[in-house]
């Protein structure tokens, strides 16, 4: 697509969806929301995957069902977001332990003065680490974690959510540290993800499996449940073999947060019809990325 054949460059919420696949959304691929105000926390790239930044309001279009909506707030400057750093224990992260505890750390040392995380475990259970705090300094508990027991990662993203869906900042964030191999939760994926898209929380899924697991198909599987928690809330699936990339990969996590850009509107037909309702995007420069939400349930009468 030229400029000169198109003046806005239309742009799918959530990895460059097709209209087409959005409206094929089931409904356990989605949550239903209060339809009375919608926010979309996006983060747009360039075609060098470089941030893009000073973008105004006058630059974004926003449509639901491709019906143009007024935008009502728009948020473009860096501002706080809360997270939750889900911290994988189970017995088959037993190799790996050390290297998503310096995961945490490096991720902890990024926050700024407003940024507020938690931190918490997860094995056969999910139990408090650290709660929420602007804190670099992380809790000597951390340095305790064994690994050990089954993996609760579906329950795990769930609580996260039920705590983010309380929190009052507008970004907020999943950081799941796991081989995302789940055996014991007793939520499924859809609906630790349905929570997830309820608090408009987008999870960054960041795969701490091995090459050397000797079992491809299982690690194939496991890569796939944490591309959906992403991909789903427009956040990414980072997979890292080693340490330097794994800490490369949580700064890039936390540089995003700070700048993404934050729009609501309030839908111009209040529809409770339970239905799945489509978002897009247009801005007026080409050759632009954005990932977000891709759209909401409406709440049923």
């Amino acid at each position: 697509m030229t400029t000169a054949c198109r003046a806005f460059v239309v742009l799918s919420l959530a990895l460059g969806l097709t209209s087409a696949s959005i409206s094929a959304q089931t409904d356990d691929d989605v949550i239903t929301v209060d339809s009375s105000i919608v926010v979309m926390n996006a983060t747009v790239r360039d075609a060098e995957n470089k941030p893009v930044f000073g973008l105004d309001k006058a630059k974004f279009r926003i449509f639901e069902d491709g019906v143009e909506q007024q935008i009502d707030s728009f948020e473009s400057q860096e501002a706080a977001f809360a997270a939750v750093v889900l911290f994988d224990t189970s017995g088959s992260m037993r190799e790996r332990i050390s290297l998503a505890r310096s995961a945490t750390i490096n991720f902890l040392d990024g926050l700024r003065g407003l940024d507020t995380t938690a931190i918490y475990r997860f094995d056969s259970r999910v139990t408090i680490v650290q709660d929420f705090s602007n804190s670099r300094d992380v809790s000597d508990k951390i340095f305790d974690l064994r690994a050990g027991g089954e993996t609760v990662l579906n329950d795990a993203v769930y609580e996260a959510a039920m705590l983010l869906q309380k929190r009052p900042e507008k970004r907020k964030a999943i950081i799941v540290l796991s081989d995302g191999a789940d055996s014991d939760s007793r939520y499924s994926a859809e609906k630790a993800l349905r929570a997830a898209l309820e608090a408009n929380a987008t999870i960054y899924t960041v795969d701490m499996s091995s090459m050397n697991d000797g079992d491809p198909g299982g690690r194939m599987q496991s890569q796939g449940v944490l591309k959906n928690f992403a991909e789903k809330t427009g956040g990414i699936f980072i997979p890292t073999l080693n340490g330097n990339s794994l800490r490369d990969a949580l700064k890039r996590v936390v540089d995003e947060l700070r700048i993404q850009y934050t729009i609501t509107y309030s839908p111009k037909q209040q529809k409770k019809d339970g239905k799945w309702h489509a978002l897009e995007v247009r801005v007026s420069r080409p050759n632009l990325t954005i990932r977000t939400r891709s759209g909401y349930h409406a709440p049923r009468k």
